[in-house]
């Protein structure tokens, strides 16, 4: 049983990050397709989802599509609640699903003026009166969430569920566009980052180049704060360490150039998104570390 999950690009796409993350963060078997929001194919990528329009849509191991965010995420947990999407006590969940609702509904202001971007982090931006709104709005309902679950840090409602998953975009323009909340509530946005998963989304990402870059702004800016500086590098050639991939255990064809060694890969992609944020993938941690233990 493995689904099908349509989404666009990672660096940009915040609905797509929630979709993807509704499946990755709770284990459930799926395959990633690409959409292109960017290179203007996506009418037609979207053909044969239709009526579905719009990513991230969802398609189930017996062929029926599910468009919409919230949609997809009842639906798994309907089909999965072992999995644990929803938080388990009744007060939580349904506050956790008010949360979700207004965060589809409303924060027209901060959406738009702050479209998402996991590449680099703003530095000067002004967000206007209305932004600022969304924001205090967004700080009460975090707030009334942490009061229902009695968690002071982590996860709105203690262990990690769809209310992470439906903010994990909202914490990227906060953090990417230095926007004024709380110490605690910046915190929480920097560790819905620094989630292992995330990372790897946004390093996915960065294997993408655009030119022109959309969203672009004339302010000036600084590495994104988690991962955001590799040491690593793209190198020509071989030999590497390595003679298999550490993700697909193929034989490496192109290759990398980390701390004055050498590691392979079986493909660009699994090099470049390597590249991006090394410690972003556990596989190539173990890899690296090993060797270097022995």
């Amino acid at each position: 049983m493995t689904y099908d999950l349509y989404i666009g690009d990672r660096l940009f796409s915040s609905w797509s990050l929630r979709g993807w993350l509704m499946l990755e963060k709770f284990d459930l078997p799926y395959r990633s397709h690409m959409i292109g929001l960017y290179s203007g194919t996506m009418a037609e990528d979207m053909k044969p989802l239709a009526p579905a329009r719009l990513v991230p849509a969802l398609r189930l191991p017996d062929g029926v599509v599910v468009g919409e965010s919230l949609a997809m995420a009842e639906t798994l947990s309907e089909r999965h609640p072992e999995a644990g999407l929803w938080p388990t006590e009744p007060a939580a969940r349904a506050t956790a699903r008010w949360l979700c609702a207004e965060m589809i509904a409303g924060f027209t202001a901060l959406r738009g003026e702050c479209p998402m971007q996991l590449s680099h982090c703003w530095q000067g931006f002004d967000p206007a009166p209305e932004t600022r709104a969304d924001l205090d709005r967004i700080e009460t309902l975090w707030s009334h969430a942490r009061a229902i679950s009695g968690a002071t840090s982590g996860p709105m409602f203690g262990a990690y569920s769809l209310a992470d998953v439906f903010y994990t975009p909202v914490a990227a323009r906060i953090i990417g566009y230095g926007l004024p909340v709380s110490d605690a509530n910046r915190d929480y946005c920097l560790q819905l980052l620094s989630d292992t998963s995330v990372r790897q989304w946004r390093a996915m990402g960065m294997t993408v180049a655009y030119d022109p870059f959309p969203y672009a702004r004339d302010l000036s800016v600084q590495a994104w704060p988690v991962g955001g500086q590799s040491d690593a590098r793209a190198a020509q050639d071989g030999p590497s360490i390595n003679k298999n991939c550490p993700y697909s255990g193929k034989p490496v064809t192109h290759f990398l150039e980390l701390n004055a060694q050498r590691w392979g890969f079986c493909n660009q992609f699994c090099r470049d998104k390597t590249v991006a944020d090394p410690d972003a993938w556990p596989k190539f941690s173990a890899m690296t570390n090993a060797v270097n233990d022995s």
